[in-house]
């Protein structure tokens, strides 16, 4: 019996109560109601091994990753030159025959300014625990595996000839290891090997008497068979590309502790053991975006070997507490309860949910009978789950220190990844993090300033050679470099200007919610202000005394040019103008707080702001994508860029803009409901800001649809066994942007207004509670509610007073929030109770 522990990837106080300890912020406020405070265990569940890659449960600590290997930084590839003097030319003859009308023609001439590919991610290899024989024979019966949420643990059980096995495996962030813990019931029944591989070149040779050392490199180039060289025509324009550079190098250091001993020069053996530890830590050369491998002073084994000695004199308990302490610290701050029934727990603390986690005959249900259920049952623990899971994958990989989530957030399997599981930024790497500013994981976004940073950095270089502006850009995809230029392929997905406004706005979001200004003005505003300075430099002036966007695409979309023809190349986009201005009011405001508001940059801003070409609505009543009402050859499109003023914007609401309203309204009904499970969740949280709590449910249900991995067709929704997003193939945007619809649909905010079950489908989840929600201001918010009405609303700020007006089903009650107190409105807004902090 063979056990692969798939790791894939690799980068540079409990919440309890206690004296010392800070309670968590789902603790601190608690509802009158009854029966709210039954939990049902969030566990990822199968009742036997897997057979595809996506069967596997992951874990990870943000840097190091495994599917029960892999390690952040291992990528394809060196830095590069993201220049291209000829661009200004190129872009001055696409300009002009947009403005003469010849989009088909416009959209050829694009093709001469783009680049190269992105650089490609990699796994780092396989540890192998092989079995004998007598395992195969396990009773069937007695086999469990689970991902224990609560613990970020996954677990493994079975019996043999009436020994029972258990193994346990968890990755920890305050040690940067990887700890598997197995043990037999009967002394002495424990024997197996442990190996290291990898599909990347590399050797592996045992150290010492417990110890295997994997050494082996990346390609210093992203040379894949699916990419024809004319699909990237300067492939060769760099002179620092040679043909064969150094690739990012790398070291995997196994470390067994109990009977252990070294078997046939590269494997370790366990022998008639009644226990044993496996610890597994990884580094790799990776010096920051801006050093060459050849260049990188870094010793991945030494490195590995630190860490290893750091860690191997803990014990497997102490390991597993510090783990657990840190873990539980972000994990534990958010509660969520749903449940469909107003009268849903009986005597004896069980509810009818309950049925769906274990059968009539109290066997373990596995997760994907659950999901295979759900168009059936409906069941609202399956939500809970998945909402957690969002954000017990979001504190996996993404940790201050490690790389931003990628396109598969840390976890591969191969070294040719779909898409080069690359942070594409005209919507993925975004929606990887629109979960943790509401659903209170803040510290998860650290890794992500870090990347703006290096972007604004490269971007600068792409912003004055290519555009002849200030400031900074980027466009539709990046990688581990840092790559700021065009991509390969097509202009309909390639020439794009806003992926580095786009990954702006959440500099701002990040103070809306947090209020925390020493970031604001360190770390944010540089960043904000050199993106609006190439967006000024970028703007020209246009039709109708309009400030525009030439050339301009709505991302991923082509339309029929008035002529017939196919193109994607036109001028001021929807997408466009919408984050532009979403930009534009983050500065402004930003000034407003740091006292910068005379600064020449933010008066140019002001003064460009009512300049910005509108958007307008169709003649169909739709929010019109492009410029002019182009005829639109696929309606059903998966992007909605068009609506990016409602959500994840703030310039479309149903208050101020209510003709806009029903024009986004009529658009996501043209767009219909299938697509990938990116788009099916944004769907979600575009329904949740229309106030629709019927079609967010909708989208919700329609997510939860059990894919098979055999199954290849592309942009179909729904969930792998272990939960992950199907694309196909797996793409985990959509598990972060189920979770923030989630929380979309219960609360909504602005920096005044709290707005309460928004979007709470009342029929389906009609008694719940949400704890330990965030929302703008600053504040924190928890509320339940009952047969589908708000029963109380639990409310309170940490940083500063703040005043704040309440929403209900048109009730309004405006509350001065003081610092450090607690206050219950009751459901008519009504505040009954504060405690003191």
């Amino acid at each position: 019996m063979e056990t692969l522990l798939a790791f894939l990837f690799l980068l540079p106080f409990l919440a309890q109560t206690g004296v010392g300890t800070p309670i968590a912020d789902k603790d601190l406020w608690n509802s009158s109601m009854v029966g709210t405070e039954i939990s049902k265990p969030l566990k990822v569940s199968f009742n036997g091994p897997g057979k595809y890659w996506t069967d596997a449960l992951p874990i990870g600590n943000g840097r190091l990753g495994a599917m029960v290997w892999g390690e952040d930084t291992l990528w394809t590839g060196i830095p590069g030159n993201y220049t291209d003097s000829n661009a200004p030319k190129e872009i001055s003859e696409v300009r002009k025959l947009v403005d003469d009308g010849k989009y088909d023609e416009a959209t050829t001439a694009a093709v001469k300014l783009l680049g190269k590919p992105a650089d490609a991610y990699q796994l780092l290899g396989d540890m192998t625990l092989e079995f004998d024989e007598s395992h195969s024979a396990y009773s069937e019966a007695t086999y469990g595996r689970d991902l224990d949420l609560d613990t970020a643990t996954v677990n493994v059980k079975y019996s043999v000839g009436g020994v029972e096995f258990k193994r346990e495996h968890f990755a920890s962030y305050p040690d940067q290891v990887i700890v598997t813990n197995i043990s037999g019931s009967k002394s002495g029944s424990l024997s197996f090997t442990i190996s290291l591989s990898s599909k990347l070149p590399y050797r592996s040779y045992v150290n010492g008497q417990n110890q295997i050392i994997m050494e082996g490199s990346c390609p210093g180039k992203n040379i894949s068979p699916k990419v024809k060289k004319t699909e990237y025509p300067k492939g060769n324009d760099n002179p620092r590309q040679e043909d064969n550079p150094k690739g990012i190098q790398f070291s995997a250091v196994s470390d067994g502790v109990g009977a252990v001993h070294v078997l046939e020069g590269n494997k370790l053996k366990v022998e008639g053991s009644d226990w044993a530890v496996i610890l597994l830590v990884a580094s790799s050369s990776f010096d920051g975006p801006f050093t060459r491998p050849s260049d990188s002073k870094r010793d991945p084994t030494s490195e590995s070997l630190d860490t290893m000695n750091s860690v191997r004199n803990l014990s497997y308990s102490e390991l597993y507490a510090r783990h657990l302490a840190d873990y539980q610290k972000l994990f534990s701050r958010v509660s969520l309860q749903l449940s469909n029934s107003s009268q849903n727990v009986t005597k004896d603390g069980s509810s009818p949910t309950d049925m769906h986690i274990e059968g009539s005959l109290g066997e373990t249900v596995s997760t994907a009978e659950r999901v295979n259920s759900f168009q059936t049952d409906e069941d609202p623990s399956l939500v809970e789950l998945l909402f957690q899971y969002g954000r017990y994958l979001l504190i996996s990989c993404s940790r201050p220190g490690s790389q931003p989530a990628n396109l598969q957030g840390i976890w591969n399997q191969d070294i040719e990844p779909a898409f080069d599981a690359a942070p594409h930024l005209n919507i993925n790497l975004q929606m990887n993090y629109w979960p943790s500013l509401s659903c209170n994981l803040d510290e998860c976004q650290e890794p992500l300033w870090d990347y703006i940073f290096s972007l604004s950095v490269n971007g600068a270089k792409t912003a004055k050679v290519n555009y002849e502006a200030r400031g900074w850009v980027a466009h539709q995809v990046s990688d581990i470099w840092a790559k700021t230029s065009l991509d390969r392929g097509q202009p309909v997905w390639a020439l794009w200007q806003m992926g580095g406004a786009w990954l702006c706005t959440h500099l701002w979001e990040h103070y809306s919610f947090t209020m925390d200004k020493d970031f604001l003005e360190n770390k944010a505003y540089l960043l904000l202000e050199g993106c609006a300075t190439f967006l000024l430099d970028w703007l020209i002036e246009g039709r109708g005394e309009y400030l525009e966007t030439n050339p301009s695409t709505s991302p991923e979309h082509n339309f029929t040019a008035p002529d017939g023809k196919p193109a994607s190349v036109s001028y001021s986009s929807t997408m466009d103008m919408s984050i532009i201005r979403e930009v534009f009011a983050a500065v402004v405001s930003a000034a407003e707080v740091l006292g910068k508001s005379e600064d020449d940059l933010v008066k140019r801003v002001r003064n460009a702001q009512p300049r910005l070409y509108p958007t307008k609505i169709a003649v169909d009543g739709c929010i019109m994508e492009w410029a002019q009402d182009f005829e639109d050859p696929q309606v059903n499109h998966r992007h909605l860029s068009h609506l990016f003023g409602l959500f994840p914007g703030h310039t479309i609401t149903i208050d101020e803009n209510p003709d806009l309203s029903k024009a986004a309204e009529n658009s996501l009904y043209k767009r219909g409901v299938d697509g990938p499970g990116w788009s099916t969740t944004l769907k979600a949280a575009l329904w949740a800001r229309l106030a629709n709590s019927e079609n967010a449910y909708q989208m919700v249900k329609h997510l939860i649809n059990l894919v098979d991995p055999d199954n290849k067709t592309k942009f179909r929704r729904g969930l792998y066994s272990n939960l992950f997003n199907a694309h196909p193939p797996f793409q985990i945007d959509a598990n972060f942007g189920f979770s923030a619809a989630i929380a979309e649909m219960l609360v909504q905010s602005t920096m005044n207004d709290l707005y309460l079950l928004p979007a709470l489908p009342r029929d389906k989840w009609a008694k719940g509670c949400a704890k330990g929600l965030k929302a703008r201001g600053g504040l924190t918010i928890s509320i339940c509610w009952n047969e589908g009405d708000l029963h109380e609303v639990g409310l309170w700020s940490r940083r500063q007073n703040i005043t704040t007006t309440l929403h209900y089903r048109g009730t309004l009650a405006t509350t001065k929030v003081l610092s450090n107190v607690v206050y219950t409105f009751d459901k008519n807004l009504k505040c009954i109770k504060t405690i003191s902090l």
